[in-house]
């Protein structure tokens, strides 16, 4: 019983709370990129504390009506990451990426778009909070040299690609850290994308192979026939 609510709350409350999530990412743009005024700030705070409040509910909603408490906290430590973190929720996404790519082989070029979609919009994600959260801790820092979201967003661009030209870098400590979780970020997207890469590859080069073996196989059978 306890199994069938939390599938039922779960499929009720995913898509508004993504919603959320991206109007909690929104207002904590809003607050880097906007007016720096005591109302503006004050306003998009409540907006953040209210979002975390449904976020919180959410989680502790889903603790009680699971049936293994337990089991339930420790398989699902990302969603106490998104009680902490709210703008993180839509990449609740990727924790089905390492099972489509080890299924996507027995479905077909579907799944691998679906793939693509999912590893474009994550990238695409982590690449923007990213840039505002090192923009956040750098700015107006002594000896900061991320001083813009262009900036931010060219320093993101190097490291989620592993080139690191090290022309823009974070000095303080809460920017390393985000430095950390981009790298290894990229890193982990850039494995997706190669193993779907490659895997497109190999299915056109099995598909060729048997169009080319088609032919003569048909041929073979036709001089058996007329023997």
């Amino acid at each position: 019983m306890y199994g069938a609510r939390l599938e039922r709350w779960n499929r009720v409350m995913e898509w508004p709370m993504i919603a959320a999530a991206l109007i909690y990412m929104g207002c904590y743009a809003a607050q880097i990129l906007g007016p720096q005024s005591d109302e503006f700030q004050n306003v998009t705070n409540v907006v953040l504390w209210i979002i975390w409040g449904l976020f919180l509910i959410e989680y502790v909603v889903c603790l009680v009506i699971t049936e293994h408490r337990v089991r339930w906290f420790w398989r699902h430590l990302l969603d106490l990451l998104i009680v902490a973190l709210p703008m993180f929720r839509p990449l609740r996404l990727m924790r089905f990426l390492t099972t489509i790519t080890i299924i996507e082989k027995n479905v077909g070029t579907a799944l691998r778009g679906r793939v693509a979609i999912y590893t474009v919009g994550a990238t695409i994600l982590t690449i923007f909070m990213a840039s505002l959260a090192v923009l956040d801790a750098e700015q107006g820092q002594p000896g900061a040299n991320i001083e813009s979201f262009g900036d931010a967003i060219w320093w993101s661009f190097t490291t989620i690609t592993t080139v690191g030209y090290g022309d823009v870098y974070p000095v303080t400590l809460v920017g390393r850290i985000v430095a950390v979780a981009l790298m290894v970020g990229g890193i982990a997207l850039l494995g997706i994308v190669t193993a779907t890469l490659s895997s497109w590859i190999v299915e056109r080069v099995v598909a060729e192979r048997n169009q080319a073996e088609a032919p003569a196989t048909g041929a073979d059978t036709s001089d058996v026939k007329t023997s």
